[in-house]
């Protein structure tokens, strides 16, 4: 049983890797796979679609059986023949009690992507401001010098093992660090020469997959801050105005309006001797983490309570006439987390989730008026570097992350991306492909400019795929 097995593999290895697994297959082992990649689905030999959407969306099988016959799939371990057949509708594929016009999965790899998807890309002309860093030695990479196109979208690819994340990392992020630590490290001691171009970045994150928050309390509401503007909702209705409450009175943080027997996390721990702790209901406020005189308290017929329970996609539309809430939670299910519950526990979430989410609140503090870009002004913006954001996501939902990706770009960040998805790397105004090997044969700037030209390279391992990508 292998969960993604593909997952931080360069698509030259994904092939590689299809065949080990046939070689398993035609010894006479069963293989059950949860997978994305494009290659794998295409390779199996029985297929289990679920779905249709996520969360409580979900559970059900859509599709069961072979593989449907997909154009746009070009599996690097079949013959020509299968390559070259037509695509056929969704409409007219039918098998058994199954009709693939309502499997998502089916509908991500037969729709055609034109890259880039917006029309055309941001220009990086010859004069472009960059962030440069020169002489970089950090574990393989072999005393090169990089530019990153400030207020563009720039992806790192090659082999896995290259040295992408070691010039994301140990050289771009530890630049930043340095900036902000100055008196304390000094540049001598970083495996990076000259710097020039980080003045006009105002701070540098780092966008991983980690935890968005480990306490129980802890949800996506709180974390993006319209959990603030729901309290403060709250706090203005008449009914609240006369009894006194405020905004404190609507958290689950603090003592006053949260359930006393659960104290705001609508479920009770249970510690047992000998086996890991238990969570189980809250009989006491029957799961809605309030006291009855605060779940009194209702705007358009809902409670704090129930508010919490609603998925971001209702949450969405209920809050549609406060844009203080509803643009954030509009947001979250664009990137497609529209089925998580506003108050679904933090450490419940997976790293994907997590990361997304982390996205768009940094799109949430971006609002406002756009950079301007040019010889002679470059307005200050953040610098993000973000690591296989595609993890565990499904095609559809690769296709909503690169909208939320150019939006960061749009509001006039720069953004860094390791990615191995040829669907991202499409999309990049700016690529530097690492290789062309790992380890010891890996460490250099093999190709770097736009997608179109990095196609072109010859030594590239890159090449072959985002050609396919780009279909030129």
């Amino acid at each position: 049983v292998l969960d993604e097995p593909t997952i931080g593999l360069h698509p030259r290895d994904n092939a590689a890797l299809l065949k080990t697994l046939i070689a398993l297959r035609d010894q006479g082992n069963s293989l059950i796979i949860v997978e994305h990649d494009e290659d794998t689905i295409a390779a199996a030999d029985h297929l289990i679609d679920l779905g249709p959407g996520a969360g409580r969306l979900g559970g059900e099988i859509v599709y069961q059986g072979k593989p449907p016959e997909v154009a746009s799939v070009k599996c690097s371990v079949f013959s020509e023949e299968k390559k070259n057949k037509n695509k056929r509708k969704a409409s007219s594929l039918k098998t058994g009690n199954f009709d693939l016009a309502n499997s998502p999965t089916y509908r991500a790899l037969s729709a055609v992507i034109h890259h880039p998807i917006r029309g055309s890309r941001r220009e990086v002309k010859k004069d472009h401001p960059c962030i440069t860093l020169a002489d970089c030695v950090a574990n393989n990479l072999k005393n090169i010098t990089a530019s990153f196109p400030l207020g563009r979208l720039t992806v790192l690819t090659g082999i896995s093992g290259s040295g992408k994340s070691s010039l994301m990392h140990s050289c771009v992020a530890a630049l930043f660090k340095n900036e902000a630590k100055t008196t304390r490290v000094k540049k001598s001691n970083l495996p990076f020469g000259k710097t020039t171009g980080e003045k006009a970045i105002k701070a540098c994150f780092e966008v991983d997959q980690s935890p968005i928050g480990k306490t129980s309390r802890s949800c996506p509401a709180t974390y993006v801050k319209v959990f603030d503007h729901i309290r403060a909702l709250f706090a203005q209705l008449p009914e609240a105005r006369m009894r006194g409450f405020d905004a404190s009175r609507f958290s689950f943080n603090t003592e006053g309006g949260r359930c006393p027997e659960c104290k705001g996390n609508g479920r009770v721990k249970i510690e047992m001797d000998f086996l890991p702790s238990t969570w189980v209901h809250c009989e006491s406020c029957n799961g809605q983490r309030y006291n009855p005189a605060t779940l009194e308290v209702t705007f358009r017929q809902k409670n704090i309570g129930q508010v919490l329970a609603m998925t971001i996609d209702e949450a969405s539309a209920f809050f549609e006439s406060q844009p203080r809430i509803s643009h954030p939670l509009k947001l979250m299910a664009d990137t497609g987390l529209g089925y998580l519950q506003l108050g679904q526990a933090s450490p419940t979430l997976s790293g994907g989730e997590a990361q997304r989410i982390k996205l768009v609140s940094e799109l949430t503090k971006g609002r406002g008026t756009r950079a301007t870009l040019n010889n002679a002004h470059f307005q200050t913006r953040n610098l993000y570097l973000i690591e296989e954001p595609t993890v565990g996501l499904h095609l559809e939902d690769v296709q909503r992350l690169i909208d939320v990706l150019h939006r960061l770009v749009d509001e006039g960040h720069t953004v860094i991306v390791i990615e191995h998805h040829m669907a991202v790397a499409a999309e990049a105004d700016w690529i530097l492909d690492i290789g062309p090997e790992a380890g010891e044969a890996g460490g250099r700037i093999i190709a770097e400019g736009p997608p179109e030209k990095i196609a072109k390279s010859k030594i590239s391992r890159t090449a072959p795929f985002l050609k396919t990508a780009l279909r030129l």
